[in-house]
């Protein structure tokens, strides 16, 4: 089996965020860096280069032979988006994501393009539900 490329780094994620050159994406970092700590209750730890992750959980795909760790939820502060990760996916989150604004899903990410744009309760609420899935779902604790 092929192991997962991004794997969780040293790096702080706080060093990463001051260095966003970007500063409207680097205050949409620090806020939801600020929501991703009080919601999950645990520390930030950068995956590769540009993801901030909280919690792990052991990941084997189930259409490639790809396995490894990966964050129990996360977020990118991509260029074109704010990423966040959703692992369970989105199937079980329909009334969330009517009330969340405007967005753009694929199988575990939710894009945003800017964190005014949508509701931050729903947005807490998802990324609490999606945790609570996701460790029921891995049988790991917090």
């Amino acid at each position: 089996m092929t192991e997962i490329k991004t794997k969780k780094t040293t790096q702080s994620a706080s060093a990463f965020i001051k260095s966003i050159p970007d500063d409207a994406k680097r205050k949409e970092a620090t806020q939801l860096l600020a929501i991703f700590k009080e919601v999950t209750g645990l520390p930030p730890r950068m995956w590769g280069t540009s993801i901030i992750g909280f919690g792990s959980y052991h990941y084997a795909s189930e259409r490639s032979s790809q396995k490894g760790e990966w964050p129990l939820v996360g977020f990118s502060p991509r260029k074109q988006n704010l990423s966040l990760y959703i692992m369970p996916g989105f199937a079980d989150y329909g009334a969330l994501l009517k009330k969340l604004g405007p967005h753009k899903t694929s199988v575990g990410c939710l894009y945003i393009k800017h964190l005014s744009d949508v509701h931050i309760p729903t947005l807490r609420t998802l990324i609490t539900r999606s945790l609570k899935d996701m460790l029921k779902k891995h049988g790991v604790k917090k």
